[in-house]
């Protein structure tokens, strides 16, 4: 190996060692059990996913995504970056009686066999790994021809979208080639990740309503305090010294999108077309009541004033190549 390519293999190492520890900091796994619970049984739903079945959860977290499958009798393996976040999501598999396998992967570059899974879903989790393309590319190539592809993911346009633009100055360098996770949130993104190599049975945004929190600030602080990125941003801003600007971003942020949190509105479940390859889910969500997230297939609804998320399912083509 020349010194270059040692170089880039070592940069590499280095991200994803400080990708881990900021998702091992704070505590996630509170922040699902607060408001987040109702993501991932959504995405099983919108999947179709059936006993008998052999299903990955990539950047699966504490498996919200990756329990509700296993309790329909799929076999799962619930894979992160971060396995840290394991134990919270074994003592919720445990409290539930299901059982399912745990494995830390990198998902840009999984460690499984080609076209080994009949279903392969990430509910707000892919979305974080930095280089998009890689991370797609491996979605598509472990999935088989003909598989179930289904992602759930924070949008541009939403309270975290709008989050990672206001902490984004304050954060540490991203590495070269690097993209904002919101992206995996919009449309025309996921086809150009995906192109051919799968055809969209569904394609939609929708909100998750957030009713945790009596005020914006209160939502505003569960963030600074338990989310990862939020506090990696606030390490780097002290470092700085410009740690205050991202307190005022975030207030600013939530005052804004307050009278829109009072909205409810209710997620609309669609089952995906049985045929080629499912697709890709997106959210963004706002502080306080509702959280818009998508959910990919088809045609995408037009988002909400409130929190939006987009979940996309889509099918694998049978004649696709897998990189």
């Amino acid at each position: 190996m020349n010194d270059v390519a040692q170089q880039s293999k070592d940069a590499n190492r280095e991200l994803k060692a400080r990708h881990r520890s900021m998702w091992a900091s704070g505590d996630y796994p509170s922040m699902v059990e607060t408001f987040l619970l109702p993501l991932g049984p959504q995405l099983v739903e919108a999947t179709g996913i059936t006993s008998g079945q052999r299903v990955l959860d990539v950047a699966a977290g504490t498996g919200n995504a990756a329990i509700p499958a296993a309790a329909t009798g799929a076999t799962v393996v619930a894979s992160d970056l971060t396995p840290e976040l394991f134990d919270a999501g074994r003592a919720r598999a445990a409290a539930e009686g299901v059982e399912l396998e745990w494995a830390e992967a990198d998902a840009e570059d999984l460690p499984f066999k080609d076209a080994s899974f009949d279903v392969v879903i990430s509910s707000i989790g892919v979305m974080f790994a930095p280089h998009h393309q890689a991370a797609a590319d491996e979605l598509v190539r472990v999935c088989r021809p003909g598989g179930t592809i289904g992602l759930l993911s924070w949008t541009p346009e939403g309270m975290i979208g709008g989050l990672f633009r206001t902490i984004g100055p304050f954060a540490p360098a991203p590495p070269p080639g690097a993209q904002p996770p919101p992206l995996w949130g919009g449309e025309d993104h996921l086809r150009e990740l995906f192109g051919a190599r799968v055809e969209f049975d569904k394609l939609e945004r929708d909100v998750l309503e957030v009713t945790a929190f009596g005020q914006p600030t209160d939502f505003a602080e569960h963030f600074k305090q338990r989310y990862g990125p939020t506090i990696a941003a606030q390490a780097n801003a002290a470092a700085q010294r410009a740690r205050g600007g991202v307190r005022a971003g975030t207030r600013r942020l939530l005052r804004e999108a307050e009278p829109r949190q009072r909205q409810r509105c209710s997620l609309r479940n669609g089952v995906p077309a049985r045929g080629r390859a499912k697709g890709i889910v997106s959210a963004h969500d706002k502080a306080g009541s509702s959280r818009p997230f998508s959910r990919t297939s088809t045609i995408p609804a037009r988002p909400s004033r409130g929190a939006h998320r987009v979940q996309s399912s889509a099918r694998r083509r049978s004649s696709a190549g897998t990189r």
